[in-house]
C-alpha cells in the first residue's frame, strides 16, 4: 500500500492497487501516463501477493482501492473482485474506498458476489459533466445502488453541471469535485461558478463536499474540504 502525503490523493490515506491497468484509455488518467513513463505495461493485471497488505495496518486507514485502474472495467473477471473484496473483510479496521468508470458493474454484481453493503465499504463513480448524469449514465447507475455508501468523483470537471444532473445529486453521501492536473493540450479550465453552483446545491441537501487542491486558486477563500459521516 502506498501512504499518501501532502501530493497525494487528499482524500484516501492509502491507496492499495492488488489489479493494476485500465483499458478505459482516458487522455487525461494520470496513472497510464506513470506507467508509460517508467517502462509498464498498464494492461489489467491481477496481484494476489497485495492481497494481505490491508491486514498488515492495524490503526485503522481510509483506503483508496485500485487507483491504478478500474477494479469495475468489464474486462476484470469476477474473481478478482471477489477476492479483493474477501482481502477487505479480513482488515474490517479500515474503510475502503472504490471509484470506477463502471457504476454498472455494481449492479450486475450486487446480487453475484455480493457486494459488501457496511458503512466501510464507499462506491464511487467518475462524471466529467451533465452529459454523465443523462440516463442512462454513470450516476444514474450508481444512484440505483441500494444500502451502500455512494460518493461522486467530479474530476476532472469539464463544463458546467447543471439542470436535472444537480437534482441528481441528492442521491449521494458525498460529492468530490477536482480540477485536470497536468500539461495536457486541450485541459479544461474549470470556472468558479460552475464549482459554486454544484456547493450550492449541496448545501440545500446537506451533502458535505471536498475540492482538491487542485481548486485552491480558484476557490480562493471559498475552498472547502469536508468529509461525510463514516469518513471524518
Amino acid at each position: 500500500m502506498n501512504k499518501q502525503g501532502k501530493n497525494g490523493i487528499e482524500w484516501c490515506d492509502y491507496t492499495w492497487n492488488p489489479v493494476t491497468g485500465c483499458l478505459h484509455n482516458c487522455p487525461y488518467c494520470y496513472a497510464a501516463k506513470m506507467y508509460k513513463r517508467f517502462g509498464l505495461s498498464f494492461e489489467p493485471i491481477f496481484h494476489p501477493e497485495r492481497l494481505t497488505e490491508p491486514a498488515m495496518y492495524k490503526i485503522p486507514h481510509k483506503i483508496f482501492v485500485v487507483s491504478a485502474g478500474d477494479l469495475f472495467g468489464d474486462w476484470v473477471p469476477d474473481e478478482w473482485i471477489e477476492e479483493v473484496f474477501k482481502a477487505c473483510e479480513e482488515a474490517p479496521q479500515h474503510k475502503y474506498l472504490f471509484l470506477t468508470k463502471n457504476p454498472k458493474r455494481y449492479l450486475d454484481l450486487q446480487y453475484e458476489i455480493p457486494l459488501p453493503t457496511s458503512d466501510r465499504y464507499w462506491y464511487g463513480t467518475t462524471v466529467n459533466n451533465s452529459a454523465d448524469f443523462i440516463m442512462p449514465c454513470r450516476a444514474e447507475y450508481l444512484s440505483r445502488l441500494m444500502g451502500c455508501k455512494k460518493f461522486l468523483s467530479i474530476e476532472p470537471i469539464f463544463d458546467e453541471i447543471h439542470g436535472i444532473a444537480l437534482e441528481n445529486l441528492k442521491c449521494f453521501h458525498w460529492i468530490i469535485i477536482g480540477a485536470e492536473t497536468g500539461n495536457r493540450k486541450g485541459k479544461v479550465a474549470p470556472k468558479k461558478e460552475w464549482i459554486e453552483r454544484i456547493v450550492y446545491r449541496c448545501r440545500e441537501r446537506g451533502i458535505p463536499v471536498f475540492m482538491k487542491d487542485s481548486l485552491k486558486d480558484l476557490m480562493g477563500d471559498d475552498f472547502i474540504q469536508e468529509w461525510p459521516e463514516g469518513l471524518k
